[in-house]
């Protein structure tokens, strides 16, 4: 089953003559892990805002084309009614944070929709175990750290049972220890929960170790869409993109040759194994 299916979208800003989005047409499958990457101004905040239903619903402007989340179509469904299948934690994370505690916090979009309170605590206590921040109910949101925030952020949209997590660019004001953490978080999420994850990410280093999915941006348009291997194996054949390229796969490319190739690595652990069976080998081969 697809999840979210977007047919030839192109959308443009109020008061823009330039196309934000032209012509984007992808499908994410149901329990994917998918990272939109691309260069600033490449359109990808605004293809999240697009399938969390912002696009056009609260920003305006001019939309063509179809955004379908599940079984409903953007385009004629309302954005609370939107927001109860795609969660969005937006980039600016602590601007989603409007109460005074964590338990507050949870409760808050609940308390909105109308839900029994004993199903709000029951939600709220769900959510926070999910997100690791269980016994912190009555810390104040203003004590807790960056990544704990972010964590709230989270736990805030997933107390309303989405079956969606969009995420725009979390890792940008997290610490690289911060920021796998979050990784670790999403991917259990994704793996345990059955959630699709979209995420933006520049760093593809940080996602590629639990991504399915990478789709490339450029210019408002889709330049690649693959797994990780196909859209890193064209993002090294394309200069530009040598500067945001992870490490790992540097390495990989500049050490394969017609007659050497290695797996498709996701982890430092993999290539440090893979290089080192290669080593191997090739003294046994001399002392054969």
């Amino acid at each position: 089953m697809s999840e979210i299916v977007i047919d030839d979208l192109s959308y443009t800003y109020p008061k823009s003559v330039e196309q934000a989005l032209e012509g984007i047409s992808l499908t994410i499958e149901s329990g994917s892990f998918a990272v939109l990457t691309g260069f600033n101004g490449s359109g990808k905040t605004t293809l999240c805002m697009a399938i969390a239903g912002a696009v056009p619903h609260y920003f305006g402007g001019a939309m063509a084309g179809n955004v379908t989340v599940g079984s409903l179509k953007t385009t004629e469904s309302g954005i609370c009614d939107i927001a109860n299948t795609v969660g969005l934690v937006m980039q600016d994370y602590e601007s989603q944070l409007v109460t005074l505690t964590v338990e507050e916090e949870v409760s808050f979009g609940l308390e909105n929709r109308g839900v029994e309170c004993s199903e709000i605590a029951r939600l709220v206590k769900e959510a926070l175990q999910m997100v690791g921040l269980s016994g912190k109910e009555r810390q104040h949101t203003a004590a807790l750290s960056g990544g704990q925030k972010q964590r709230l952020a989270i736990a805030s949209v997933l107390a309303t049972k989405p079956s969606i997590l969009v995420l725009d660019d979390p890792t940008s004001a997290l610490d690289p220890e911060g920021a796998c953490e979050l990784y670790e978080l999403l991917y259990q999420l994704n793996q345990d929960h059955g959630l699709t994850i979209v995420v933006v990410e520049h760093d593809l280093s940080l996602a590629l170790p639990y991504a399915s999915n990478f789709i490339l941006l450029e210019n408002g348009r889709i330049e690649k869409k693959g797994t990780p291997a196909e859209v890193l194996q064209y993002m090294g054949i394309k200069q530009q993109y040598a500067c945001v390229l992870p490490e790992l796969w540097k390495l990989k490319l500049g050490l394969e040759t017609d007659s050497l190739c290695f797996s498709d690595w996701s982890t430092s652990e993999e290539a440090a194994n893979e290089l080192l069976h290669c080593v191997r080998s090739k003294e046994a081969e001399k002392s054969a």
